[in-house]
């Protein structure tokens, strides 16, 4: 099969949707297949005027790291985009019919939408005016970071506030950012989930990496068939063996992107109580985002800056090597659809800490593995922290149950099944209506993007 991917986000950029998706193509591309993927241009010189040509970036020479993610049967096809200036890492794609083209002239038999962005909502103009299927695939609840969208980050009025926080009452710093975590879900939110779920509804077959979402998306109103698919992981790269407790300087560990909607603030907060009972405790942040400067400053507040390590970047070979040297992973992010740095943890052996939320209870079983608190409670996850961490026994089972969860999610097996799906959507499994002549007709020439 010849498939046509769009994505808002991708390598080499890290983070849980690229890298799935580079997993599923090389694996995919050993079986046969051959796959176009249109991503977002990155480097320092994306809003430069359009010269560019496959490979090269926007001025025309190579730039290091451009073409990664290529290979055999791997083929990039980058668009130029402008920062979400909230949020830099986010990029908005601008509209290159020329490149929309070039992606569906050889005739693609799927599109494959990641990401409900721009870039996604191209793919399914594409696969329409070509009649060709199209699967999605629901990475993150996208609704969830409606905050980026605000005024208050678009403005950047939060910078603001962080300087004004200085001069308040720690009384009043701790209800300001507390405020900031309301569960309540914002009208903004609501019209993005809505805006999400018509242009999901638009797929033949919508891919959900967990039960837990696919009944989320049931409710928030998804009508179109769900499969379930785990991102999976690679047990070769990523793997430990049962451990037990040593020592009294309990190494805890949180890794992933840093960014607002991941709640790292919440785990400051209850490493600040750890300490109190574990003095000569640690905790290590892996990872880069938005959030990070804040956070750096969050920690000097709390007194706890000489007993946390902002890591910064790391890289996914490193990370699998970093693992094992910790004892308890925890993570206070309430958007998670799967959650791969759990998945890595738990392959690792570590028992771990989470919120009740989205899809991390499919991974974190409550006296099983780990446990899970309520979300936005520091002193419950501290508090759980500890009770795995002060008990040997306890602490040993956990690991060995952490390991058998992260078998159940080779990267191999969820790659057999994504196969299935492509393969059922290209026959017309999933469909409901006719379907419009297109290029999968070789008696009819492929139709064209109008030109602007």
């Amino acid at each position: 099969m010849k498939i046509v991917i769009f994505t808002d986000t991708y390598l080499p950029k890290i983070d849980g949707v690229g890298i799935s998706t580079d997993q599923f193509c090389r694996l995919l591309v050993a079986k046969g297949h051959d796959f176009i993927i249109c991503a977002p241009q990155y480097g320092d010189d994306h809003n430069q005027p359009d010269h560019s040509e496959p490979g090269y970036s926007e001025s025309g020479h190579s730039e290091p790291g451009y073409s990664e993610g290529e290979g055999e049967g791997i083929r990039i096809i980058r668009f130029p985009n402008r920062a979400l200036p909230s949020y830099p890492e986010v990029k908005l794609a601008r509209l290159s019919l020329r490149r929309i083209r070039e992606a569906m002239s050889e005739k693609p038999d799927l599109v494959h939408i990641q990401t409900p962005g721009l870039l996604g909502q191209y793919g399914i103009a594409a696969a329409r005016l070509y009649s060709v299927p199209v699967v999605g695939t629901y990475h993150t609840m996208v609704n969830e970071v409606g905050m980026y969208l605000s005024p208050y980050r678009l403005f950047k009025l939060d910078k603001l506030v962080e300087k004004v926080k200085d001069t308040l009452s720690l009384d009043l710093r701790t209800e300001l950012s507390r405020a900031e975590h309301s569960p309540r879900r914002s009208l903004a939110n609501k019209i993005i989930l809505r805006l999400t779920n018509e242009l999901y509804n638009r797929c033949e077959v919508v891919i959900s990496p967990t039960e837990l979402i696919a009944a989320e998306l049931r409710a928030a109103g998804v009508r179109r068939p769900l499969k379930i698919v785990s991102n999976g992981l690679d047990l070769e790269t990523f793997h430990g063996e049962p451990r037990q407790l040593a020592g009294e300087e309990i190494r805890y560990l949180h890794a992933g992107r840093i960014s607002f909607e991941k709640n790292v603030d919440i785990l400051l907060w209850a490493f600040s109580r750890i300490r109190q009972e574990q003095p000569r405790a640690r905790l290590d942040i892996v990872g880069d985002g938005p959030a990070l400067s804040s956070l750096r400053v969050e920690a000097e507040r709390l007194g706890i800056s000489g007993s946390v390590n902002f890591m910064g970047f790391v890289s996914r070979e490193e990370l699998a090597r970093l693992y094992p040297r910790y004892d308890c992973f925890l993570t206070a992010s309430t958007m998670e659809t799967q959650g791969l740095v759990v998945l890595e943890a738990l392959a690792s052996g570590l028992p771990a800490v989470g919120v009740d939320s989205y899809a991390l209870p499919e991974l974190i079983h409550p006296e099983e593995n780990g446990y899970l608190a309520r979300p936005f409670d520091d002193q419950e996850i501290a508090a759980r922290a500890l009770q795995i961490t002060s008990d040997g026994e306890l602490y040993a089972r956990f690991s060995r149950r952490s390991i058998e969860i992260a078998r159940g999610h080779d990267v191999n097996r969820s790659a057999d099944l994504l196969e299935e799906i492509y393969a059922a959507a290209v026959a017309g499994s999933f469909r409901t209506g006719p379907r419009r002549p297109g290029p999968d007709h070789p008696s009819e020439p492929p139709p064209r993007f109008p030109d602007l």
